[in-house]
C-alpha cells in the first residue's frame, strides 16, 4: 500500500492510497481509495467526509459471463462495510465488466475480461465528528481481497498487512 496524489478539486482536503493484491509476479487486483473532507459539509454526501474507490481485477471468462456478477460484486462492498459494523450512507457506484479481444500484432494474446467497481459512500461520523477511517480502510482491503478471488477475511481480526508494491503502470 502506498500513498498517491489525490484529486484536487473534489474537496478542500483529500488523501489517497493505492494497493494491489499480488501473487508472485501476478497482480490479482488493484485499487485506489480516496478520503475526501469538506469541513462545511456537502449536500450530496450528507456529511463532511466521503470515501471514493476504484477496484479492479481480471476474471475468468466463465465467471464474467455470470449474469449475477454485478450484484455479487456490489454486495462485496456493502458486505465488507457491514461485516465490520460500519455505519455509512449515500452509497452509490457502478460495477463494469469489460472484455478485450486482441488483433493484428497483439493477436497472440488471449482474450481478457476485467471487472471494475467504482463506488463512493459517506462514513458516518463518530466521536469528535470524525469517522473511523481505519475501519473503513480495512473494509476496503476486504473488498480488494474479495475481488482478487481470496476468501472473505474475519472482520474480528485487527491485523493490518502491508501489501507489496505494484509492478507496472500506476493506477490513475
Amino acid at each position: 500500500m502506498e500513498t498517491t496524489r489525490p484529486p484536487q478539486r473534489l474537496a478542500p482536503h483529500a488523501y489517497a492510497l493505492e494497493a494491489a493484491v499480488v501473487d508472485g509476479e501476478d497482480d490479482l487486483a488493484d485499487g485506489r481509495l480516496v478520503l475526501l473532507h469538506d469541513p462545511a459539509g456537502h449536500d450530496a454526501w450528507q456529511g463532511a467526509f466521503r470515501l471514493v474507490t476504484l477496484v479492479r481485477a481480471e476474471l475468468e471468462p466463465e465467471m464474467a459471463a455470470d449474469p449475477l456478477l454485478p450484484e455479487v460484486c456490489w454486495s462485496w462492498l456493502t458486505g465488507a462495510l457491514d461485516a465490520r459494523g460500519l455505519s455509512y450512507g449515500e452509497a452509490g457506484g457502478t460495477v463494469t465488466r469489460a472484455g478485450s479481444h486482441y488483433f493484428g500484432a497483439l493477436s497472440a494474446r488471449r482474450p481478457a475480461t476485467q471487472i471494475e467497481i467504482r463506488a463512493s459512500w459517506t462514513p458516518r461520523e463518530g466521536r469528535g465528528g470524525v469517522p473511523d477511517a481505519a475501519s473503513h480502510l480495512m473494509a476496503w482491503g476486504d473488498l480488494l481481497c474479495q475481488i482478487a478471488g481470496l476468501p472473505p477475511s474475519d472482520p474480528t481480526e485487527a491485523a493490518v498487512v502491508t501489501l507489496p508494491q505494484r509492478r507496472g503502470p500506476q493506477v490513475s
